[in-house]
């Protein structure tokens, strides 16, 4: 049964966009609901999520918003890149291996084949997992609109809330672009829940640099399910970067992160949980950084 005042939607009007143009233009009036892999729109959907408008544009057929190149020391993901595109992308494999390990940590093989890219940023979900490594890459999204030049928005600040974003109503992703890492790149991404598959994350973590004889610069930390949107915790990233990995330092490190997440307790997880889980995944990945 649905919550009081939540209804599904009634969608009156199927649009199979066959090119972008297409789909920008059945999208401009702001009624437009865009349709990528549907995992988790068609859960939206019986629920009754009032984002979802009256005429459904589907963009399975845009090949322009498909695949992956590396060019001139940067990376473009189409909106329309499937994960299961990630995991076995050979050029993302050599350059940075740490978008297809979490592709390998995303749900099941079958949500994967249809699970895009696109659509697990504009889901906004706090936990979404694939999020975060795109974050700690300072990726930008491409975002374009009928009659209008496409314009760029850095990832960490294009989520405003729970499942809300700055993209307009008559706007759609189309890319995701960052620069290759350096050589000495080191990236991890940690997640838990209550069984190894097919878990929306209790708590997700990613940690990025350059690592070197234990110091670690210009490092990302990004956690998700731990605020209301993906956290980027900036000033424990100024505390580690460039410093000696000892046990001051993360011990200072856990204490500074503590006060920059905001976990609450729902009937998943407590706070105290999900604080204790994030500590304990930066402690160990900290201490992997130190030895290294």
């Amino acid at each position: 049964m649905l919550p009081q005042n939540r209804f599904p939607p009634v969608i009156t009007e199927y649009v199979n966009a066959t090119s972008l143009e297409m789909a920008l233009e059945a999208l401009a009036d702001g009624n437009g609901t865009p349709l990528a892999g549907g995992s988790d729109l068609w859960a939206q959907k019986d629920n009754g999520d009032g984002r979802i408008g009256s005429r459904l544009v589907n963009l399975n057929r845009i090949d322009e918003l498909r695949g992956i190149s590396v060019n001139n020391g940067f990376v473009r993901i189409g909106a329309l890149t499937s994960i299961s595109e990630i995991l076995e992308n050979q050029e993302l494999a050599g350059s940075v291996a740490l978008l297809p390990k979490v592709a390998d940590r995303f749900a099941s093989d079958q949500i994967r084949n249809v699970a895009t890219v696109g659509g697990n940023i504009a889901n906004a979900s706090p936990a979404a997992d694939f999020v975060l490594p795109l974050v700690a890459l300072d990726s930008e999204v491409e975002i374009c609109s009928n009659g209008r030049d496409p314009r760029k928005q850095a990832l960490s600040e294009f989520f405003t809330g729970p499942g809300k974003t700055i993209l307009g109503a008559d706007e759609l992703i189309t890319a995701v672009i960052f620069k290759i890492p350096q050589k000495n790149f080191h990236g991890v991404f940690c997640k838990t829940g209550p069984r190894p598959a097919l878990e929306i994350s209790l708590v997700a973590m990613c940690l990025t640099g350059e690592l070197h004889n234990g110091i670690l610069d210009n490092s990302r930390l990004v956690f998700g399910a731990v605020g209301p949107t993906v956290i980027c915790c900036t000033n424990t990233e100024s505390l580690i970067n460039g410093s000696q990995i000892d046990d001051e330092l993360v011990a200072g490190a856990l204490d500074m992160m503590a006060g920059e997440i905001s976990p609450i307790t729902d009937v998943r997880a407590s706070k105290w949980y999900r604080t204790h889980i994030a500590r304990t995944f930066l402690e160990q990945e900290l201490i992997v950084c130190r030895s290294k």
